[in-house]
């Protein structure tokens, strides 16, 4: 898998939900030992804990509809393929694959519990200052 700083080194990164974002990544941290790795805007922090991962993020809508408060994102090596999977297993596709410019290709699916997931595939290690990110932590 291909490395990027613009996201975690992790396969599996839960995206937690909450109402006032810095408040509640600052709280992960003296609560729990978390370390801010990434701030996003107002709207999105990355945290680590070991070689673990995690996204604090506002819990507003994705694509039109209320998503779940949380929502798992998890690296694959092919973005397209995976889609292609989920779209012949009948998942229902929330945002069609897309390349950002935080150096990701991604979609997201729900599943049949109503939970958001999205699928990202590296495929460039972009600076994070490129598109607005504040690197923290390495």
């Amino acid at each position: 898998m291909r490395t990027n700083r613009s996201i975690p080194n992790a396969t599996v990164i839960p995206v937690l939900g909450y109402a006032d974002v810095r408040e509640a990544a600052d709280w992960l941290c003296r609560a729990f030992g978390f370390r801010p790795r990434l701030r996003i805007g107002d709207h999105r922090i990355q945290l680590v804990y070991g070689d673990g991962a995690m996204v604090v993020s506002d819990a507003g809508p994705e694509s039109g509809e209320q998503p779940p408060r949380q929502s798992v994102m998890v690296r694959v090596d092919d973005a397209d393929a995976h889609h292609a999977q989920a779209v012949a297993a009948g998942a229902r596709i929330v945002r069609e694959p897309a390349s950002w410019p935080y150096g990701e290709r991604q979609y997201s699916a729900m599943d049949i519990g109503g939970h958001l997931w999205t699928f990202t595939q590296t495929v460039a290690d972009a600076d994070p200052a490129s598109w607005g990110g504040e690197l923290v932590e390495q």
